[in-house]
């Protein structure tokens, strides 16, 4: 499946590992990178409107969809440090030493890394239905964080979670396609099958990603917490009220983050841009105005 108008290319970004990419549009540049169980095909909806008056960069994260899926034997190769030095190496292959990033989900946590690790390569910051790392952990407490059974079964030792998941990869993954979406038909058939298809063949790289989430990008993170470094840039935060489940205030979390933030409450399921990919264009055009 391919986004209606754009250009699918293949890019090298470091050492043996390319990325896939739907490029399309003209204008400011703008890269939109999905998150958990998608593709860059989350984004078949906004791109193209976006694409009336910037240039539109839609990738598949490292160890997902069409992109390289390296090993990671030192438990680095899905850092999000790793993984936003992707998303700047593609810019800067396009042709962009500046751009603007949205990301949903997994995504958001590489943007949110990128935004840290490059700020001036980034002007404009979006993130999408996530916490930033550290506040994550710290949110999920008690019977609350059976919701995110995942993060811990996928934090285990290579080994047990990966042949738990390949055992039966299509209930896995499409039950958080089904548990997560507002609006099931915003997710067709087809688009469905494309998802679990990319996710059968990812195992181990999924696994990687979110394991690196409660290993080294915490140390990353700490790191930065205690150094008091902060995103410069303009940042708009659309999340669910999570707080209202598990008793936190998502917007002082971001804004400890973020100084020059708007948080919104968003009013639909988690696949947003795919349930409200109107009210998620407009969001991203207001963020590129300020």
């Amino acid at each position: 499946m391919v986004i209606a108008g754009f250009d699918s290319q293949r890019v090298p970004v470091a050492d043996g590992v390319s990325l896939h990419a739907a490029v399309g549009g003209s204008g400011d540049p703008i890269v939109l990178l999905h998150g958990f169980p998608q593709t860059h095909l989350m984004w078949r909806h906004v791109a193209p409107e976006l694409a009336d008056d910037h240039t539109v960069i839609c990738p598949d994260l490292r160890g997902y969809g069409a992109s390289d899926k390296p090993a990671d034997p030192t438990g680095t190769a899905y850092a999000k440090r790793t993984m936003a030095a992707d998303v700047v190496a593609l810019a800067r292959a396009l042709g962009h030493e500046r751009f603007a990033l949205a990301g949903h989900d997994r995504g958001a946590l590489v943007a949110f890394r990128a935004g840290l690790d490059h700020p001036d390569a980034i002007t404009h910051l979006a993130c999408l239905d996530v916490l930033p790392t550290l506040d994550m952990w710290d949110a999920m407490h008690g019977t609350g964080a059976a919701v995110g059974f995942h993060l811990y079964l996928m934090a285990q030792p290579p080994g047990l979670p990966e042949q738990l998941i390949g055992a039966s990869p299509d209930a896995f993954f499409g039950h958080f396609l089904d548990l997560w979406a507002g609006r099931p038909e915003a997710i067709p058939p087809d688009v469905r099958a494309a998802y679990l298809d990319a996710c059968r063949d990812a195992v181990p790289s999924i696994v990687a990603d979110y394991r690196a989430s409660a290993f080294i990008d915490v140390e990353h993170d700490s790191a930065d917490r205690d150094a008091g470094r902060v995103l410069s840039m303009p940042v708009a935060v659309l999340q669910q009220d999570w707080g209202a489940a598990l008793g936190f205030d998502a917007a002082a979390l971001w804004r400890s983050w973020a100084p020059n933030l708007h948080h919104q409450t968003a009013c639909y399921g988690h696949f947003m841009a795919e349930e409200a990919p109107a009210e998620i264009a407009r969001a991203l055009r207001d963020l590129l105005a300020r």
